[in-house]
């Protein structure tokens, strides 16, 4: 089964980029520099490094009419660029913290949900995108809530 890890989109978060961190806490952001494990970025889809400069913010991770919409914080690494992964690469920062899986409709209504430690996530993939009417799954951290990532599948 082919699956894809899909970025958030760069361009969303780049009028942010290099703002003082005055300028970004007037918007609710807060600024960062990353001192070890524990920043995932969304845009890479990768940790930020030591010394890197993250923005931690709230993103609509589903823009929908259904009562799935959501939002949470993210942290985004300052000047990051979205990563686009091969198919059925997992991503480093997914594989090693335990994932909450939600599979949804094209309608945006979830089917159905697991929770997955790394090494179990991509037989949960799997296992998801063999549901009947499954269109994509959103990945959340399992003790945090917040939204890490989403998968297509085709």
């Amino acid at each position: 089964m082919q699956f894809t890890f899909k970025a958030l989109d760069h361009t969303i978060f780049a009028p942010l980029y290099g703002l003082s961190d005055e300028a970004l806490r007037e918007k609710g952001i807060i600024p960062y520099v990353a001192d070890g494990g524990g920043f995932p970025c969304r845009v890479t889809l990768e940790d930020a490094q030591v010394g890197d400069r993250v923005l931690l913010l709230n993103h609509v991770y589903l823009e929908t009419h259904s009562p799935y919409r959501g939002r949470h914080a993210i942290f985004v690494r300052d000047g990051a660029t979205s990563k686009h992964l091969p198919p059925n690469e997992i991503p480093e920062m997914i594989l090693k913290r335990p994932q909450s899986l939600r599979a949804f409709d094209r309608n945006d209504m979830m089917l159905e949900a697991m929770v997955a430690e790394g090494g179990q996530v991509q037989d949960a993939i799997e296992e998801l995108g063999r549901l009947k009417d499954v269109a994509y799954l959103h990945l959340h951290n399992a003790a945090y809530g917040c939204f890490m990532a989403r998968v297509e599948y085709g």
